[in-house]
């Protein structure tokens, strides 16, 4: 697997956090600690008291949450044992999906050609998750496997791991890595300032994606980046 260093303590080996190994009061940090869009902000109004009723009404990890918020039907349930509004809970459910993006599939990345999607799905890689986690073994022997070039393969795992941080996509991804970010963990070290003059002069001509990502959202994907295992 792609080595990363864990900036906030949390140990974890795999595509996502283990949201079963983390608490609530895990939440509300990140929370606290991350600049939230417009839409979520209302989150933080009396957020103490709305992890502990959440408590007192069995939820005491955030994979119990995550389970809890999975249906419309759960949600009011939840809503009604713990008296936390269901508005309130949908808002808390966007969130908390939020910290553990899709996997991308290849077929969906357009700049990936016919024959190198054909590479890797013959062993099964159908996505970024599936490619992260084949890493484990080694580049050499998905090279021999694959019969892709090593040093494309390589980009590709790049992606696959940059694409475990909120909000990145594929395109995305190829932006950091041209800007010289080719890990979750190099985003997540990077001083943002520095990180988004890297960025904008990689994207000079539009080369990846037109319109502009500003220095504030620079900084929420660098605390994104260090949730990231």
């Amino acid at each position: 697997m792609l080595e990363s260093n864990n900036p906030i303590g949390v140990i974890v080996t795999s595509f996502h956090l283990d949201d079963q190994s983390l608490g609530l009061d895990w939440l509300e940090e990140r929370l606290r600690n991350t600049d939230l869009i417009p839409s979520q902000k209302p989150l933080l109004d009396g957020v103490s008291e709305k992890i502990s009723a959440l408590a007192e009404a069995g939820v005491h990890s955030l994979g119990d949450l995550r389970a809890a918020l999975k249906t419309e039907k759960s949600l009011i349930s939840l809503s009604r044992r713990s008296a936390v509004e269901a508005d309130y809970l949908q808002s808390l459910r966007r969130a908390v999906n939020g910290f553990f993006p899709k996997p991308r599939a290849f077929k969906d990345i357009n700049w990936l050609n016919e024959k190198t999607i054909a590479c890797l799905d013959k062993l099964g890689l159908k996505n970024t998750r599936q490619l992260f986690e084949a890493a484990s073994s080694g580049v050499t022997g998905l090279v021999k496997e694959t019969g892709l070039d090593r040093s494309q393969l390589r980009d590709f795992m790049s992606i696959s791991d940059l694409c475990r941080i909120q909000w990145v996509s594929p395109n995305f991804a190829r932006v950091l890595a041209a800007a010289g970010f080719e890990s979750a963990a190099a985003v997540a070290h990077a001083d943002p300032e520095t990180l988004f003059h890297a960025i904008t002069r990689a994207n000079e001509g539009a080369r990846f994606y037109r319109g502009k990502v500003g220095l504030r959202d620079v900084r929420r994907l660098v605390t994104a980046a260090r949730y990231v295992p």
